[in-house]
């Protein structure tokens, strides 16, 4: 970035206007980091199972997953600040009552509206630094901001499971909940008086045509599919047939919609046509499978075959959140898409083979240093499929567009949760972690392909993407 375009960058994504997209883009991990260290303490309070009450994860990471690209859609078509703000009102209205909730029903319901909230974060913020970016006639997409929301996740990541045992041991678990209401304060009261007014043009669609350009038909089909086949992902290994049948027939329907639909929520023609796009998504998505499989399986098999701790095994994964945030803050001064994107997809398949030495005598230092290689990973490749969506997707559709990729992500995680569930089905032992350890490299490996074939990733444009002519 040249001398020039940073000054102008600087001036346009000043303090005031970054701030309020900071919070948003924090409060989506810290929920799903906290909870986790909250769901035995939920669950002895409310004597049930502490499998039952996993459902407070589950229902966060569902509603996520369809919920970030349709307020994409609605940020694009009502404007990014109101959608920004009316979601940071649900989070505040979930926190009140999973705060004061008294069965696990009312919590659930309290961590949907946690998720329909928090979603409305990064697609808002996108489409914000998207515009601003326009208005300022920046055409390189603005490095330094698109790492600092990287950076603020990767901190929430990092610091979240440390927050949320002191504030449950200080307090009890009402404070998992809780914890929200001063953040969406916050992040309230600073979006409404830093974040730019959205255009009164965008108040110009009547309720009928809205809702035609929203296209809930689409919205609720692809609801539909996802929610099954995470179902069934979450059924393994004792698989759901009917439930994944249900997804496939309700994607075909999906699929036959959106290519007839005036304005489709799910561009298919698009996602067919910009493959790169498409890369993008598969390859964030393979890479947060690869990221979660040493997250959930090494700590599981940490605890259960090494005899660590729970407070030791949370100690070895500090550096992975650490250098998840640094390595997004070089990667957004130092390294361009294609070189972290590389780097990443090396590095995690070297964290795979040093893994494969792993037994239950294994030094400290190598467990470190396989969550030190993977929170690199995380951080450079989170930043880098982040400007390449930024390049790739058209200016229009960048809501949405960013609202699929943390969709990808989702899946990944779930995926990355369901693989680990099986391979320790019976015992965790030593060989349930070498055949993690070979579906990680196997996974790299095709990240790694995926990216050194994709030549469009070396190549940095400073041109708009001439996707972006494409105008509804």
């Amino acid at each position: 970035m040249g001398v020039e375009t940073a000054a102008t960058a600087s001036e346009a994504f000043g303090p005031q206007f970054v701030t309020p997209m900071l919070f948003g883009a924090a409060l989506n991990p810290l929920n799903s980091s906290v909870m986790a260290t909250a769901l035995v303490a939920i669950a002895s309070s409310l004597g049930v199972s502490v499998g039952r009450s996993s459902i407070l994860i589950a229902s966060l990471y569902l509603t996520s997953a369809v919920a970030q690209p349709t307020t994409g859609r609605l940020g694009e078509l009502i404007g990014p600040r109101r959608v920004f703000v009316a979601g940071t009102a649900l989070v505040l209205l979930g926190g009140f009552v999973g705060g004061f909730g008294d069965n696990l029903l009312i919590l659930t319901i309290a961590r949907v509206l946690i998720g329909m909230g928090t979603s409305t974060g990064y697609p808002t913020a996108m489409l914000l630094i998207r515009r601003r970016a326009s208005t300022a006639g920046l055409t390189a997409p603005p490095q330094r901001v698109l790492g600092s929301l990287t950076i603020a996740g990767a901190a929430m990541v990092a610091i979240g499971p440390a927050l949320g045992g002191l504030l449950i041991s200080w307090f009890n678990w009402r404070a998992a909940f809780l914890i929200n209401v001063p953040i969406a304060c916050a992040a309230l009261l600073t979006a409404l008086l830093w974040l730019p007014k959205d255009p009164d043009r965008i108040r110009g669609y009547p309720w009928r045509e809205l809702i035609t350009r929203v296209d809930l038909v689409g919205i609720t089909g692809f609801a539909i599919t996802l929610t099954c086949a995470l179902t069934f992902l979450l059924s393994l290994p004792r698989p759901r047939i009917s439930v994944l049948a249900a997804s496939l027939l309700v994607a075909i329907a999906l699929i036959c919609w959106e290519l007839r639909a005036r304005y489709p929520f799910l561009d298919i023609r698009l996602l067919v046509s910009n493959m790169a796009l498409t890369r993008t998504y598969l390859r964030n998505g393979l890479t947060l499978l690869a990221v979660y499989i040493v997250l959930y399986g090494l700590t599981q098999w940490m605890e259960a075959a090494r005899g660590l701790t729970a407070y030791t095994a949370g100690l070895t994964l500090i550096p992975m959140g650490v250098l998840s945030a640094l390595s997004a803050q070089v990667g957004s001064r130092r390294l361009r898409m294609g070189t972290s994107l590389t780097i990443s997809a090396a590095l995690m398949l070297a964290a795979g083979l040093i893994a494969c030495s792993l037994n239950g005598h294994s030094p400290l230092v190598l467990l470190v240093t396989i969550t030190a290689l993977v929170g690199v990973v995380s951080g450079l490749c989170t930043l880098a499929n982040q400007i390449a969506l930024y390049e790739q997707a058209p200016a229009h559709t960048v809501g949405t567009a960013s609202g699929l990729l943390r969709t990808y992500g989702y899946i990944g995680s779930i995926a990355a949760a369901t693989i680990c569930g099986m391979t320790f089905r019976t015992r965790v032992d030593d060989t349930g972690l070498h055949r993690l350890v070979a579906a990680l490299i196997a996974v790299s490996m095709v990240v790694l392909a995926l990216t050194v074939a994709d030549r469009k990733l070396y190549a940095r444009s400073n041109s708009r993407n001439r996707l972006d002519a494409r105008r509804p």
